[in-house]
């Protein structure tokens, strides 16, 4: 049966005979109505047009043709019109590779500009073409970033209105905003306005200018030359300072801020991007570039936070206690159907549910499916528990602690026992454990971290500086440069306590330390410096351990009553989450380059303080335990307090008789110091006063008294002139506080020469940068006193004096070189540690003995009181 076109045109072929002719090509005006029209080439020719659908509905006042009637004719041989047009090459039987992606667009493009020539000689599409259009409308394309781009339908316009809106055909999901435009959020959140696809365009670019054009105030770029130093080094991690950000391009920092899931998303993008016009083949070596945020400037403590901080970018700081081990985290997943073989995916793996599918899009089976190993994505996951330092825990509470989660190069970055600063974002987790204990749906809360920062040092985009400045630097060496700087720094310990010059010594020297040393990588020699205070009640030494505490730069107190051998060391648990034994650190190991203060040392059982030895001496703890054979670092000094024996120091027995301490464990204390509360009427009456003046200098309400005769004195001029308002009254009223406050300075020089804040900072600067040296000194004059120590510590029944007693007159030398910021120690250095180091041996001798050991002693320690003297 011949179709109604074909009908038609045998009928116009019998009423026109010149239409006969056989046209080829696009010049003719009778073909299908999906093609495109071609202008006549003379417009006076006036062509009829039949409409196909009036011509299949004709009218019923217009004569029609029964298409039924003679239909055996449209099956006869027309040598005219039965054939195709070969020549010509209209028809392309060839086969042809399939096309890449770019080329594919870029004839896209041009079909494109044929379509709107045509449409702007014609005047309108034709049917078949806005058929065609429509459907490439419904297919969606995927930009760079994953986010879908929708083409606007086009629309069908005059001529006119074509030549005037020719660039309206533009998607609006594509248009991308300006820096300001950011700004204005038509969005019901923050979040939602980030995930709209232009916006996350305009993020990116916004982003990439800052990466490529922020410079430093000499005009250099910053992140360039970072970029740069990643790629020598081989790294993932891109540093980018927030304060930075802030400065260039706020309203990134506040989505930032806001919402840190999305936007760094972005960043890692845009910052392989970057590293790509510095390595183009940098994503052949890491799939990923990270960016770590630093300099974030608000820091919170683990216990402040809150629900409102969700989702989040915070900072926390604290103390690592335990560490699991490395395990790898499907990142995309890929599955293998075992029916059909397809590979399927990849699955974006969320970290609270895990990725199932039920059925194959190749063969349509329910399964079985096996994840695909080898094609499938990991990274690096491990988990820390971030507790607070044991200094910021406020009275009488726990420690609150947290899981941080560490992934791709962060994992190893940080062990048990180190001071960390955590920029990261807060998240929820869903727990069945906790909801079933609770019995309503609890959310566990972790921290995923971005970034870490050790607290020792302070990591800016210059290198590795402390946490001084170069005024105070040189603040600290010319007070070092001060006459008696060392008797000074003795003097500033602890100066709410009266006397003991002697423990005020021994713990400046414990504060400021000796140099450690290795030889050779197979012998290590401590440099910390152990101090054991024992006497009588009531005579402060837990209060100097207080101090110590509050004055060293990282310190932990523990008292042996509550502490256990495993709380001190090490111990071993099963994590709960991946059931495997993980080490947590106890004391000792928290206490890593600080101190660690003891009280109560005499409280402690015998088998929990033989635990210590081996921390003591070889600053190590080893365990072996569960199957974890390790060693821990324990690089810290031990200050302990102990009372004797019935409460009571009995000069007349021997130390090994007041107190229940073993011979091993004396040995390793570098320091002894024996503290006697004896009766002396004078220095009662001095102690006395001292005391009495602490109270009045130091009570809470004096400063709320000036502040209430601070608004009576304002009172009292108000009815005064208002010439004489702002001269009078505010001067006096500024007299009067700075004469009681230069008052209690006075009265606090008096018995602390130095600040107590310029005091902490000058330890911890000696500490870091001072290593001094052995050089000059009297060899002959150590030996002779280790010898008549060693003679003496036999006859008299003392503690006996070890190797370890010589090697602490060293340490206690080199400390007091520390304390003038010297490189070198000198004769005087020497002399002073040999007197601390007889002091000490002779203070613990019964009183029989110890007027003789005095005067024998004396050729050693007399020419260290001439030079004080002078």
């Amino acid at each position: 049966m011949s179709s109604p076109t074909h009908n038609n045109r045998k009928r116009q072929a019998d009423e026109d005979p010149q239409s006969e002719a056989p046209t080829s090509g696009m010049s003719s005006p009778r073909l299908p109505p999906s093609s495109p029209a071609v202008p006549f080439e003379d417009e006076d020719d006036e062509t009829e047009i039949h409409n196909d659908v009036a011509d299949l509905n004709p009218s019923d006042e217009e004569e029609g043709e029964d298409l039924m009637e003679n239909m055996e004719d449209d099956y006869r041989i027309n040598a005219a019109q039965d054939h195709y047009d070969l020549g010509d090459g209209n028809i392309d039987d060839e086969e042809y590779e399939e096309m890449d992606l770019s080329a594919r667009r870029r004839i896209d493009e041009q079909l494109d500009k044929r379509d709107k020539l045509f449409q702007g000689t014609k005047g309108a599409r034709s049917r078949g073409q806005a058929f065609l259009d429509d459907e490439d409308d419904t297919m969606e394309e995927v930009d760079e970033y994953g986010l879908p781009v929708q083409r606007r339908r086009r629309r069908r316009y005059d001529d006119t209105q074509e030549d005037e809106l020719g660039d309206m055909d533009v998607d609006p999901f594509s248009e991308e905003l300006s820096l300001e435009s950011l700004s204005d959020i038509k969005a019901p959140s923050i979040m939602e306005w980030i995930m709209q696809p232009a916006v996350s365009r305009s993020i990116a670019r916004e982003l990439k200018s800052f990466l490529l054009e922020y410079t430093d105030s000499k005009g250099r770029s910053v992140y360039g030359a970072r970029i740069r130093t990643l790629g020598e080094i081989n790294s993932e991690s891109l540093e980018v300072s927030y304060e930075h950000l802030v400065d260039s391009k706020a309203i990134l920092a506040l989505f930032l801020a806001t919402s840190p899931t999305e936007v760094l998303k972005i960043f890692d993008i845009v910052a392989m991007e970057a590293t790509e016009l510095h390595y183009p083949n940098y994503s052949q070596i890491h799939q990923e570039i990270h960016v770590r945020i630093t300099n974030f400037p608000t820091a919170l403590h683990l216990r402040d936070l809150r629900e409102t901080h969700l989702n989040t970018l915070v900072k926390v700081s604290g103390v690592v206690t335990r560490r699991t081990g490395v395990f790898p985290q499907l990142k995309y997943v890929k599955f293998d159907c075992l029916k059909c073989g397809a590979v399927l995916g990849p699955f974006i793996q969320d970290s609270n549910t895990e990725v199932r599918i039920s059925f194959c899009t190749n063969c349509h089976a329910k399964g079985p499916f096996r994840i695909n190993s080898e094609k499938t994505v990991y990274r690096n996951y491990q988990r820390i528990t971030l507790q607070e330092a044991p200094g910021t825990v406020p009275a009488g509470r726990l420690p609150r602690h947290r899981e941080v989660i560490l992934l791709s190069d962060l994992v190893d970055i940080a062990k048990p026992g180190e001071e960390i600063e955590i920029t990261g974002i807060y998240k929820n987790n869903y727990d069945g454990h906790l909801n079933a204990k609770n019995g309503f749906p609890v959310f566990a809360t972790i921290l995923e971290a971005n970034s870490i920062r050790r607290k020792e040092n302070q990591v800016t985009s210059e290198g590795v500086t402390n946490s001084w400045t170069e005024e105070e630097e040189r603040e600290f060496r010319k007070l070092s440069q001060e006459r008696g700087i060392i008797d000074k720094i003795i003097s500033s310990m602890a100066p709410s306590i009266y006397g003991h010059k002697d423990i005020k010594t021994a713990l400046a020297c414990s504060l400021f330390g000796g140099v450690h040393k290795d030889v050779n990588g197979k012998h290590s020699i401590r440099g910390d410096i152990n101090v054991l205070l024992l006497g009588d009640p009531g005579t402060a030494k837990s209060q100097i351990l207080k101090y110590a505490e509050h004055t060293a730069n990282r310190a932990v107190f523990a008292t042996g009553q509550g502490a256990s051998a495993v709380g001190l060391t090490a111990s071993v648990r099963k994590d709960p989450i991946t059931r495997e034994w993980t080490l947590e650190g106890g004391a000792l190991v928290l206490a890593d380059k600080g101190m660690c203060l003891i009280d109560e040392f005499d409280k402690m059982n015998d088998q929990d303080r033989t635990s210590i030895h081996e921390a003591m001496e070889q600053q190590s703890i080893s365990v072996s335990k569960a199957g974890i054979v390790t060693t821990l670092q324990a690089r810290c000094s031990i200050v302990a307090a102990a009372n004797p024996n019935g409460g009571k120091y009995n000069s007349t027995l021997p130390l090994s008789q007041n107190v229940d301490l073993t011979e091993p464990i004396l040995s390793r204390f570098d320091i002894l110091c024996v503290v006697r509360d004896l009766v002396n009427p004078e220095m009662d009456e001095r102690l006395a006063s001292f005391v009495i003046d602490s109270h009045i200098r130091s009570h809470p309400i004096q400063a709320e008294d000036l502040e209430d005769d601070d608004d009576i004195e304002v009172e009292e001029h108000d009815g005064d002139d208002v010439t004489d308002t702002p001269t009078r009254p505010g001067v006096d009223r500024r007299t009067r506080k700075q004469k009681i406050n230069q008052m209690n300075k006075d009265k606090e020089n008096e018995i602390s020469p130095i600040p107590q804040e310029l005091l902490v900072k000058y330890i911890n600067y000696a500490r870091t940068k001072i290593r001094p040296k052995l050089h000059q000194m009297d060899m002959d004059k150590v030996s002779r006193v280790y010898a008549d120590l060693r003679k003496e510590s036999i006859s008299t029944g003392s503690f006996p004096i070890t190797v370890r007693h010589l090697e602490s007159i060293l340490r206690i030398a080199e400390s007091f070189a520390k304390m003038r910021l010297s490189d070198f120690v000198s004769q005087s250095d020497l002399n002073r540690a040999i007197k601390v180091t007889i002091d000490s041996f002779v203070g613990a001798q019964k009183i029989s003995v110890r007027r003789q050991l005095q005067r024998s002693f004396m050729k050693y320690t007399l020419p260290t009181r001439q030079q004080a003297a002078k």
